[in-house]
């Protein structure tokens, strides 16, 4: 049902597409914008995994780490993907002491998946799994790819929607609606198309909840995960994200600001809902309730501004207990 539903976004993103064109009633400026966005989400795509890396000072790490929790979340994921008939990503932990994590790549060959230091300082062995599952469902899943399309559609909207008044193929009177359905239409349409991509991530991450759980075979440690990731979220200060919002997305639990509900607005589901899911998804495997998730309160320190080479990277001391594995 999930992937149906990305589809059918997908699909009322392209006809909202033709529809701008037709109302703006001039091929040259829907062709211009088309080229304009999508070479820039061509771009985007084929070097995103770089960008976003980059942006975040990820740190490559294997094996090798003197780290033995991180030795642990790299062995984790390489068993995992294996698991899962996965290519081996690229494995990286971030430097910011808010637990969160990602994926990026354009496909499975060329894919990264990332935690920060404070997922790795905060969660149990079994939530990290559960987490970085999740991320390589959405590996799996090639959910890079259909945010590509959506954001090649989307910019290609709103390029459209900015033409509009140079681009009519006549005065304004010719055009459907007149001046006043120009101006409506310069507002109205990159609001629509971004309430569908804020759809479809929400779609996504539902979907890449189910798949992961499978994959680390524990719906119930995600959804420990997820809560915990949420409430420490809240607390401590990611600066990176804030600086780039757009990526927000990207990441397991919005690092931005946390939502109440579903809503037209938010780009990730509420927590509450996803832990519903996939406690519901335990019980079909024939996993126990999961109690409710009691978290500490957050450490109160600084954000982590200082970027470690790969050999001497390790994980920040919390207090917080770091469950099994040392």
């Amino acid at each position: 049902m999930n992937h149906l539903k990305t589809f059918t976004l997908l699909a009322v993103l392209t006809a909202l597409f033709m529809g701008i064109g037709y109302m703006i009633g001039g091929a040259a400026g829907m062709l211009i914008a088309l080229v304009v966005a999508g070479g820039m989400n061509l771009f985007s795509y084929w070097n995103a995994d770089r960008i976003v890396l980059r942006m975040y000072r990820a740190q490559p790490v294997d094996e090798s780490h003197p780290n033995a929790v991180v030795r642990t979340y790299v062995a984790d994921i390489v068993q995992m993907a294996r698991d899962a008939g996965l290519p081996r990503p690229m494995i990286a932990i971030i430097p910011n002491d808010q637990p969160n994590a990602f994926a990026t790549g354009r496909n499975p060959a060329n894919a990264a998946v990332c935690a920060t230091t404070g997922l790795l300082d905060m969660l149990t062995r079994d939530e990290i799994r559960g987490v970085m599952a999740h991320e390589l469902a959405h590996v799996k899943n090639r959910d890079t790819l259909t945010m590509t399309v959506t954001a090649t559609i989307a910019g290609a909207i709103a390029a459209l929607a900015n033409f509009a008044m140079f681009f009519g193929g006549g005065d304004d009177r010719e055009r459907p609606g007149g001046i006043i359905g120009t101006l409506a239409l310069m507002i109205l349409a990159p609001m629509a198309a971004g309430l569908v991509q804020m759809a479809i991530s929400r779609s996504r991450e539902y979907e890449a909840d189910r798949v992961g759980a499978e994959i680390a075979q524990d719906p119930n440690a995600l959804a420990s995960a997820l809560q915990k990731i949420e409430a420490y979220a809240k607390r401590i200060h990611n600066p990176t994200a804030e600086r780039n919002p757009a990526s927000g997305q990207l990441f397991i639990i919005n690092p931005l600001a946390g939502t109440g509900a579903d809503n037209l607005f938010s780009t990730h589901p509420a927590t509450g809902n996803r832990v519903r899911a996939l406690m519901e998804l335990g019980v079909k495997m024939g996993r126990p309730s999961l109690a409710p998730v009691a978290v500490a309160p957050a450490p109160a320190r600084p954000a982590t501004t200082s970027v470690p080479t790969t050999a001497q990277t390790s994980v920040p001391s919390s207090g917080q207990p770091r469950g099994p594995w040392g």
